[in-house]
């Protein structure tokens, strides 16, 4: 297993003094051929009204099966400031976005999504955040373009989510965010497989600050997040930051062992009380064992959940592989099966 921390130092970007702060973009992208050259010229419009700074774009390519793999190697091409990260087969955003902050070397790392829901102009204001001293900048959703199920669904989770837990996770927040060379560095640490990455940023602490904004729609193409990868997401978000499932357990067993007694009581009351009717406690006995058997079920579900997130930390396989890395129109290609760091060797 690599040595990340040691990684960190070597490949820390120091603050550039008395030049241009160098700022990172980190940018999955995942089949977004109809969308992604608007995206970049929408970007590079809005880089371009802050010509005090320095700028690289990392485009993180999640196995895309279209030709967006294409488009981002001509945008690379053409544009000097934009690093391609080609993984070699599809990881998830949340890798994705691990793999950007690998690769980034900029004083601060922005990250965001490449379907314009995120606007390129608000970065803008994530920047001012950051040279007023905060360390990471949540951009926070004042209203977003969704189905009233998604708006409903996500409100109620992130809410369950910050009641259940010890860490501070800001609400109405997505992967949308600015952090500091320090805090990027620190993240890198945290090389779990189940990865929330919202949750991990806002669990190693600095100076946080939050940017509202209102999400825009999707330019193009459909959503990459169905409601199969957000359970997904929100299974991690939960079992990564809290233990509250397990006490769930453990209050539902007092509650299912209350409701026994009382049913206790009942069948020696009517056995005592009602002898002549007692062959008709037939239905509470199949409503009580059927019960019983959901709970235990649910339960061994619950435990699973967290065997199963430990069983994939003790492999200790790369978060993921990278193809090759493109930039300044030349390829150099990594190993398969790669560190995981995201760095060429």
């Amino acid at each position: 297993m690599p040595d990340i921390s040691r990684r960190v130092q070597e490949f820390r970007a120091p603050r550039q003094r008395g030049g241009a702060a160098l700022v990172s973009y980190v940018l999955p992208v995942f089949n977004e051929q109809d969308g992604i050259r608007h995206f970049h010229e929408e970007l590079v419009a809005a880089l371009d009204e802050r010509p005090e700074f320095t700028f690289e774009l990392i485009y993180v390519n999640d196995g895309s099966a279209d030709g967006t793999p294409a488009i981002l190697e001509d945008i690379a091409k053409n544009d000097r400031r934009v690093r391609v990260v080609d993984f070699a087969r599809n990881f998830g955003h949340q890798m994705a976005i691990t793999a950007g902050i690998d690769e980034a070397r900029g004083d601060a790392v922005i990250v965001m999504d490449t379907d314009l829901q995120d606007p390129p102009k608000v970065s803008l204001q994530l920047i001012d955040a950051w040279r007023e001293g905060a360390e990471i900048v949540h951009a926070r959703r004042r209203s977003r373009q969704d189905t009233f199920f998604k708006k409903a669904t996500a409100h109620a989770y992130y809410r369950l989510l910050r009641s259940s837990t010890e860490v501070d996770i800001p609400l109405d927040t997505g992967d949308f965010r600015l952090m500091d060379r320090r805090a990027a560095d620190e993240l890198r640490r945290f090389r779990e497989r189940s990865r929330f990455v919202r949750g991990m940023v806002a669990s190693i602490g600095f100076r946080q600050s939050e940017v509202h904004f209102d999400r825009d729609e999707r330019f193009a193409g459909e959503t990459k997040y169905p409601l199969r990868k957000m359970a997904r997401l929100a299974i991690d978000g939960l079992t990564g930051f809290s233990t509250a499932p397990l006490r769930m357990i453990t209050k539902l067993g007092f509650a299912v062992l209350a409701f026994s007694l009382v049913g206790i009581c009942y069948a020696l009351a009517m056995k005592v009380l009602r002898p002549e009717i007692t062959v008709s406690g037939w239905t509470m006995l199949m409503v009580v064992v059927l019960f019983l058997g959901g709970v235990q079920m649910l339960s061994l579900g619950v435990l699973g959940s967290y065997i199963g997130r430990t069983y994939n930390e003790v492999q200790g396989r790369p978060l993921y592989t990278v193809r090759q890395v493109i930039s300044h129109d030349v390829e150099q290609d990594v190993e398969a099966g790669g560190d995981g760091t995201g760095h060429v060797r």
